[in-house]
């Protein structure tokens, strides 16, 4: 009977997918660029020195970031929103087309491919072959470190796009992802934490109205790792079993990194671990920077029985751009996401009523990094979106005084 229903379903789901063009089809490959990065910086490195401009090559270690705060906001500007839906009649056929998987899969040994690179390249002292006398100098393995924390930041949002799907391979992927930027618990606390609590003052990951980027930092990052270990904790005491064991997903997470990072330190020596550190550290900052953006100041409000409402699209911001959506297989369709956490990249879809930043995530990053600005332009945007009613907002507990006095409550 599953059989025949099975049959009779195909031509009816088939139909309209072979009316239907994913006109980003084609585009998703370029989502891998960020973990090549590191190799077309090294081109770029050889050919400086070739043409004769080798003062200037040391720039091109800092392609990572070049990339994410100057070229995707250019690249936005220029080819503006993409507003591309798929028909609800296709979304079966696209959801099981393995094309857009294998793209996720393809990230993971390009980013490990590119972290071994980098620490060749921190650790060599003959770079004459790239025409620079001896190893690279600070200034150039910091950059270069950078660089690869945006490839890990941005690996993280691969680990996410494959933490949500039940196949056990995936969760497994999305570890290994995880595992270079040392933020393995994130693969628990998001899934089981953020998504239950997102835009609730009881959420880590969810910003609050007049709290800074470097405010929310320190919270989401201790509040994060403290959740998920009390989330694993748990589970593991309902099947009867002790924390400390090789099944905390929490702990078996951690270890693929500390094998990973030893197992580079003792091919490429120890002279390596503060430039791991640090593209670690960028890469969950990237990440958190990111969380900062996507709920600033929206609250799920309480209904009559004392529980919080159900998640809508209301809260979470949206920035449905073409270009981040391919870089970030559509991070940016936020609403969608929460609303059908198991979704794949390329079914989500830009939904009407949710709350739209004005620019990219590449240059909303970039604002959140200077507070005044910041407010200035998100402050009237929340207090819009809840129509001047400041008392609904997600407010900083140690700036609601503040808060209240200069936007004051409706009568």
């Amino acid at each position: 009977m599953e059989e025949q229903l099975s049959t009779d379903l195909q031509p009816e789901s088939s139909a309209p997918a072979r009316r239907w063009k994913d006109r980003k089809r084609y585009l998703w490959p370029l989502g891998l660029n960020p973990p090549t990065a590191v190799f077309l910086a090294i081109g770029l490195v050889w050919v400086s020195h070739q043409i004769g401009i080798g003062a200037v090559a040391p720039v091109w270690w800092w392609i990572g970031p070049l990339m994410v705060y100057v070229l995707l906001p250019l690249l936005d500007v220029f080819f503006g929103p993409d507003g591309d839906n798929p028909p609800e009649e296709v979304m079966e056929w696209l959801e099981n087309d393995k094309y857009y998987r294998y793209l996720t899969y393809a990230y993971i040994p390009l980013q490990i491919l590119s972290l071994v690179t980098a620490c060749y390249l921190w650790s060599a002292t003959d770079l004459g072959w790239l025409g620079i006398d001896g190893g690279l100098g600070v200034v150039s393995k910091i950059g270069l470190a950078i660089t690869i924390g945006c490839v890990a930041g941005i690996g993280i949002n691969t680990a996410h796009e494959l933490g949500h799907k039940k196949d056990g391979l995936e969760r497994w992927l999305s570890k290994v992802a995880l595992a270079q930027s040392f933020y393995g618990h994130f693969y628990i606390e998001h899934n089981r934490g953020h998504h239950v609590r997102v835009a609730t003052p009881a959420d880590p990951a969810s910003a609050r109205f007049g709290e800074t980027l470097w405010a929310f930092l320190p919270r989401t990052v201790w509040g994060s790792l403290t959740s998920s270990w009390r989330l694993e904790k748990a589970r593991l005491e309902r099947l009867g079993k002790r924390p400390w064991t090789i099944h905390n997903d929490v702990l078996n997470a951690w270890l693929m990194s500390v094998v990973l990072f030893g197992a580079l330190v003792v091919v490429f020596g120890i002279g390596i671990m503060p430039y791991l550190v640090i593209q670690a550290v960028f890469g969950f900052c990237l990440l958190e920077a990111v969380n900062y953006l996507e709920h600033y100041g929206l609250q799920r409000q309480k209904t009559a029985s004392g529980r919080y409402e159900r998640c809508t699209p209301e809260h979470s911001w949206n920035s449905d751009h073409v270009v981040t959506n391919i870089f970030l297989f559509h991070l940016q369709r936020h609403s969608d996401h929460h609303a059908n956490p198991t979704r794949r990249y390329q079914t989500l879809r830009s939904m009407d009523g949710a709350p739209t930043l004005p620019s990219g995530y590449g240059s909303m990053i970039m604002l959140s990094y200077f507070p005044p600005l910041w407010r200035r332009v998100m402050d009237p945007r929340v207090l819009a979106h809840y129509d001047g009613d400041i008392t609904r907002v997600n407010i900083a507990p140690s700036k609601r005084e503040k808060v209240l006095a200069k936007y004051g409550a409706p009568e």
